[in-house]
């Protein structure tokens, strides 16, 4: 009989025992922590840990010898773990069990000895105040959520998550809220206003919430099917213009199929676009659905250099007319090219298409970049007269790591997004999600340079963040040039001259963030933030200047874009 039994049930029959011992909460303690630290942890399909300051397998993903497909985000976990796993790169000893379980384990973890079934349960949270300089109110984010993974046989695996925020925006971002309009969150989606104990609604504080889960199997090591509800990134940059994590989860199928050095992935996915003329009414909303089907097939033409296809269709459920379309089964086939099946069907989709690619030399330097087209004419494209059809989108970047120092990374991109970029002439079928872009977050007509430095010293992570952007913004809603991505472009307000410094109103934002954290546990990457926001944004009709100290304590996970 092992350790765990003979404490679950102690020998009775012992000539000094005249009756059964009763577990005391110290024995029962002792249990628990034996059999949660005991059992090692099972294997995930989906990465938890996405969150660009906190990307532990990065180095070694982009490794060339590991010859691994980086672009498809989250990563595959079973994929991952074949060359790094999280308990080898942050399990700090402590010689004390207790301690050691709380900062180096799930919460809850159980496991049956054959691995057959297994899950584990973290808590997920954000507890966040900030203030701006000069500002007497301070903002807040208070977030409570739960996360629960497991598998079940070693071909079925699950997770599950919800989270619920309240919050208090007195800065940039309440503004970039206004005008979203709908009482969207960015990254969340719609928002209501919070009630006090005593029924009234508290100023400025929002209420809302978001869940995400997915269940895979896994029949053989060629393919993965994955019913969910969630995001997808791809790319190898802080942006993608392809598709990113910037819109709320949505519901999806994704079908995964890896052989030979190629990673071929599918996925079908229902959103919803927000649909009444007047953002500020709520009388007549109206949530109607849309799909969209996305391919990116990845090539490692060698083990440093790889480049991918990308395309996605967008429909309404409904055409014009108000007729019902629903799900198109032409696009139903996941090995088969969208364009010309939507060219055939004679259909108004949007189409958007790209290239993504990365070249790593000496093991460490990574040079990536996208290409997206929505329209394309090379004839007017050799003008350079800013037809508005030029729709096209361009990324460049740079990532090294361990550059001079061990745990020093450097990355910069460079963003460039011409207008129009992302919307349509039909309602709905813009490329976007509860009124988000599925893109960058700052829609079409804009230029930007983002860069990083970070650096990790076991659980120690500093992180310097600069961010430069120019964008083209109209002055009414009688205006369109090309950044709003939910206008109809044959509202464009001009044909030629569209461009982010010409016509539009120029806003230039510069965005200086910087930040130190410690880590208290890896498992589900629990720590202390303590940081400096400084942004600026300048244009004929804004002067915006702030400045802002924030402390959190958090389980950082997930990616909030807050830099627009």
């Amino acid at each position: 009989m092992n350790t765990i039994s003979k404490n679950l049930f102690p020998n009775t029959s012992s000539p000094n025992s005249s009756s059964p011992r009763l577990l005391t909460p110290r024995l029962l303690i002792s249990l628990l922590t034996c059999l949660l630290v005991s059992l090692s942890t099972f294997a995930q399909v989906n990465s938890r840990f996405n969150n660009h300051s906190f990307r532990p397998f990065d180095r070694y993903a982009y490794n060339p010898d590991n010859r691994f497909h980086t672009a498809v985000k989250p990563f595959d976990m079973q994929e991952v773990e074949k060359f790094v796993s999280i308990d080898t790169l942050f399990t700090l000893k402590t010689g004390n069990k207790y301690i050691d379980y709380v900062l180096n384990n799930d919460l809850i973890h159980f496991k049956t000895p054959s691995k057959d079934f297994g899950f584990s349960i973290n808590p997920q949270f954000n507890f966040e105040i900030a203030r701006n300089n000069g500002d007497s109110i301070r903002n807040w984010i208070n977030m409570r959520g739960i996360r629960i993974d497991g598998n079940i046989t070693n071909k079925v695996y699950f997770s599950t998550s919800f989270y619920e925020f309240q919050s208090l925006f007195t800065d940039y971002r309440e503004d970039r809220i206004q005008e979203i309009g709908y009482r969207v969150v960015p990254g969340i989606g719609r928002s209501k206003r919070l009630k006090g104990g005593d029924g009234t609604y508290k100023d400025g504080v929002r209420d809302y919430a978001f869940s995400e889960a997915y269940i895979s199997y896994i029949p053989s090591n060629y393919f993965k099917f994955q019913l969910g509800h969630g995001k997808h990134f791809i790319g190898d940059g802080y942006r993608s213009l392809l598709r990113s994590d910037n819109a709320p989860n949505y519901p999806y199928f994704q079908v995964t199929s890896n052989f030979w050095n190629i990673k071929y992935t599918s996925i079908w996915a229902q959103q919803i676009y927000y649909n009444y003329p007047d953002k500020g009414s709520v009388s007549d909303f109206r949530r109607p659905i849309k799909w969209n089907v996305a391919q990116y097939i990845d090539y490692s033409v060698t083990k440093w250099f790889s480049i991918g296809l990308f395309t996605s269709v967008t429909w309404a459920n409904t055409d014009t007319l108000g007729n019902y379309r629903g799900f198109e089964f032409n696009y139903l086939n996941p090995v088969i090219f969208l364009r010309p099946v939507e060219y055939s069907i004679g259909s108004p989709d949007n189409v958007l298409m790209g290239l993504n690619g990365k070249l790593t030399l000496w093991k460490k330097y990574v040079f990536y970049g996208q290409a997206a087209i929505n329209e394309f004419n090379l004839s007017e494209l050799k003008k350079r007269a800013g037809w508005y059809a030029s729709k096209h989108a361009l990324q460049a970047g740079f990532k090294s790591f361990d550059v001079g120092i061990k745990g020093l990374d450097f990355q910069t991109e460079f963003n460039f997004v011409r207008p129009f970029m992302y919307s349509h002439y039909i309602p709905g079928q813009e490329y976007s999600h509860q009124h988000q872009p599925l893109a960058h977050p700052r829609h079409s007509n804009f230029y930007e340079s983002v860069s990083f430095i970070r650096y990790n010293y076991k659980r120690f992570f500093v992180e310097y963040k600069f961010q430069y952007l120019v964008f083209g913004q109209d002055t009414s809603r009688n205006e369109n040039y090309g950044n709003d991505i939910f206008k109809l472009y044959p509202t464009r307000t001009m044909e030629y001259g569209n461009t982010p410094t010409e016509f539009a109103v120029q806003n230039t934002v510069v965005y200086n963030d910087a930040s130190i954290s410690y880590m208290l546990n890896p498992k589900y990457n629990m720590r202390l933030t303590l940081g400096l926001n400084h942004r600026t944004q300048v244009s004929a009709i804004v002067d915006k200047n702030q400045l802002m100290w924030y402390f959190g304590f958090r389980t950082a996970l997930h990616n909030f874009y807050y830099d627009f």
